[in-house]
């Protein structure tokens, strides 16, 4: 689950982490009094206008702009908030704004030397550890730092039982370059974040500036925050931050419908149940030509309407041209799934698309009896390859 910045930097500055201040609006009329607000908080009368969206690169789309006046920040408001803000991570079509941060501006005036790091926790599978991965060289370029000038970026694994270490938080600040009171608040501000990452079963922390500011005090200007959905029940207060708006529709009605469903680039939807027979159906999709749309399993239990909720879902997505079912009937019964598949014909309407439905294990032969009695343009399989066989044809037709 992706949280917006400002909902990131609540969760960090529970934990005692610096934060610039900011105010959140949703109304451009409301711009000026939480400018107000925040310049009586700071003494700073130069401000950052803010999107949020679930999405990095913000300032090159125009997302983020630098008010040096109460007038800039009402017209930077109006022009960000219901904008379409086009970033290198939204794709062509975007994302509407809908709420803006209004925050303390940085770089104000007298500010020497003004420094911006990269600081970012992620989860390492292969090592089963947790990684710290750092910048002296933070902002907007940090991607090209990381490719172009790589020995600008330092990792530090963190040892699952004993947490980070003093050393270690030491060894972080020395190699971003700090001293004096910057060493001390960067030496004291590493176990907080790390800790504000663990307790709350995050998957990805990123903060980017990390910022310090002319008078040697470290500040989180911007960050980005990801939650492992898989542990969400053991943080409710969390879960309330989710963003519908901010998530693909379909994920969010598989969601509802207690489906494991990710969307993805191709043109063959694909219903199974199980996530290895999900994996290999991908395979099958991908050697036969095409391209899988959708991890979409309907579980171990599925039954007729179930079926056709994930029929429902499938429909939805215009890159969809054909439809694999492949079910293997252990526990769920084939049979139900061909009522399902049925059923969504009926109460769908007429469905164009190419449909193939293989169906193998409990009550097969009844399921295939009663596709085939409903006089549905459904072609049937009964083995791997014959579903392929079949899959090929229609991919060359639509193509």
């Amino acid at each position: 689950m992706n949280l917006h910045e400002y909902q990131g930097k609540a969760i960090l500055k529970k934990y005692g982490v610096p934060i610039a201040e900011s105010i959140l609006i949703d109304d451009a009329t409301d711009s000026i009094s939480a400018a107000k607000e925040v310049q009586a908080r700071t003494g700073i009368s130069i401000w950052a206008i803010k999107a949020q969206i679930h999405a990095g690169g913000r300032g090159k789309g125009g997302g983020v702009k630098i008010a040096k006046s109460l007038d800039d920040v009402a017209l930077y408001a109006n022009q960000i908030l219901g904008m379409q803000l086009v970033t290198p991570q939204t794709g062509p079509e975007g994302k509407k704004v809908k709420k803006v941060l209004i925050e303390q501006g940085i770089y104000y005036p007298g500010i020497s030397q003004p420094q911006e790091f990269y600081f970012g926790i992620v989860f390492n599978r292969n090592l089963s550890r947790n990684i710290v991965i750092y910048s002296p060289k933070g902002g907007m370029n940090i991607e090209e730092v990381a490719e172009e000038t790589p020995q600008y970026l330092f990792k530090e694994e963190i040892d699952p039982y004993h947490g980070i270490l003093p050393f270690q938080a030491r060894r972080i600040a020395f190699n971003l370059g700090l001293s004096g009171a910057a060493f001390k608040s960067m030496v004291s501000m590493i176990p907080k974040i790390y800790n504000a990452y663990l307790e709350n079963d995050a998957t990805t922390l990123e903060i980017n500036p990390l910022f310090k500011t002319s008078d040697d005090k470290m500040l989180v200007v911007d960050t980005k925050m990801v939650i492992d959905d898989n542990a969400l029940y053991r943080h409710p207060e969390i879960e309330e931050m989710r963003d519908l708006n901010e998530e693909d529709p379909l994920d969010v009605e598989a969601r509802d419908n207690k489906l494991n469903y990710i969307k993805l680039d191709g043109n063959v939807g694909c219903m199974v149940n199980g996530a290895g027979l999900a994996m290999a159906t991908m395979d099958i999709i991908q050697m036969s030509g095409g391209y899988p749309a959708n991890f979409l399993d309907v579980g171990g239990t599925a039954d007729s309407t179930r079926v056709e909720k994930a029929f429902r879902i499938l429909l939805k997505d215009p890159n969809v041209k054909i439809i694999l079912v492949n079910i293997f009937g252990g526990i769920v019964r084939c049979d139900r799934v061909a009522m399902g598949i049925v059923e969504a014909y009926k109460n769908i309407g007429n469905i164009a698309l190419p449909i193939i439905v293989r169906l193998q294990g409990t009550n097969a032969i009844e399921a295939a009896e009663l596709i085939k009695n409903s006089g549905l343009a459904v072609n049937t399989a009964l083995q791997l390859d014959d579903a392929a066989q079949l899959l090929k044809r229609f991919i060359a037709q639509t193509s």
